[in-house]
């Protein structure tokens, strides 16, 4: 089996339907992403079957449980080697796209991504913390996703300073987030944040137990939040 008929039996009972053009897409994206992992460390998964189910059928399986208006505008903070944001915009091309990450060659990666797959982000170069102070980003977004593996009351002062009042921030994590979920109350009710859903499930093909974590913006997040990264990192919320 290739990584489209990977993808294709990993997605079968998903909500989204990926047609011909999306699976040549994405086996692009995982051809590019072998390539250049050579070059610099973006995944420790290559294999077909385990890119297909831990970070394509992963990352669309937010689309089982976020309803996604048509033309929203999205931010994947701390994009990595893009994952959701790239993976959502194959599925979705109507949603306006940006990636943010810190280390510009992680971006340069990404460009190439989208030059060869033909899909349209705008990418920008910036710590988490930095452009959520920038007039252009701050609370500009319906949504922000990350799947980052900082703790949930870490990667919300990240990224909720990014969401607009009544917008989301959607947290793709592991299979232990309660605990994360405690330990985040008292940020997110600073930040601005009010966890509405959590849902649980487990990857197709032994894939592992994930969570998605719908957070939703309902108050404005202080201007002095995010502080800075030393700051988030030593005394969390």
């Amino acid at each position: 089996m290739n990584i489209k008929d990977y993808l294709k039996l990993a997605t079968e009972n998903f909500k989204i339907n990926l047609n011909d053009t999306q699976l040549e897409q994405f086996e692009q994206y995982f051809y590019l992403l072998v390539e250049w992992n050579e070059k610099i460390n973006l995944t420790a998964i290559t294999d077909e079957q385990g890119v297909a189910v831990k970070h394509f059928a992963d990352s669309l399986s937010f689309f089982n449980y976020i309803d996604v208006p048509k033309g929203a505008s999205i931010i994947d903070v701390g994009t990595g080697a893009g994952f959701p944001g790239i993976v959502l915009k194959i599925a979705r091309p109507d949603i306006n796209l940006t990636l943010l990450d810190s280390l510009n060659k992680r971006l340069v990666f990404l460009q190439e991504v989208l030059d060869e797959t033909g899909i349209e982000a705008k990418l920008v170069h910036s710590r988490a913390e930095d452009g959520a102070k920038k007039v252009e980003y701050r609370e500009q977004f319906d949504f922000a996703v990350s799947r980052a593996v900082a703790q949930l009351n870490i990667l919300s002062e990240y990224c909720l300073g990014y969401v607009k009042k009544g917008g989301k921030f959607i947290a793709l994590k592991g299979p232990n987030a309660d605990e994360e979920i405690i330990n985040a109350k008292k940020a997110l009710q600073i930040i601005g944040g009010k966890l509405i859903n959590k849902y649980t499930f487990d990857l197709p093909m032994d894939g592992g137990c994930r969570n998605i974590l719908e957070i939703q913006k309902i108050n404005s997040t202080p201007p002095k939040y995010p502080r800075n990264s030393g700051k988030i990192k030593t005394s969390p919320l």
